[in-house]
């Protein structure tokens, strides 16, 4: 599966699109990133707990938006984009969500 975030993948031309794909998750912390992250930001800098939850939440709706665009019969996915909404206090919903496109070598 090819992913870009650019409109065009280059050497490769768009033989068919399929339409808008896209991966969702909903995440939430828990009581122990809350309490390493809550003395992470004490001492100011990177909250490292709090960087691994946001990794783990885009890499989970990443993984949904490859498996949303194989399912539709797509090879490659343009302009993938993220989005992320808190829910409620602690509850996140992360987007990735593309065009799903069928491409062929130029």
């Amino acid at each position: 599966m090819y992913v870009t975030t650019t409109n065009d993948l280059p050497g490769f031309r768009v033989t068919r699109h399929i339409g808008l794909v896209r991966g969702v998750t909903v995440r939430s912390r828990n009581a122990i990133s809350d309490a390493i992250g809550g003395v992470q930001s004490m001492l100011g800098g990177r909250v490292g707990a709090y960087v691994k939850l946001a990794e783990a939440g885009r890499q989970e709706a990443y993984d949904e938006l490859v498996k949303h665009a194989e399912a539709h019969g797509a090879n490659a996915i343009l302009a993938v984009r993220y989005d992320a909404t808190e829910i409620m206090p602690g509850v996140t919903e992360v987007l990735c969500y593309g065009t799903g496109v069928i491409v062929e070598p130029a």
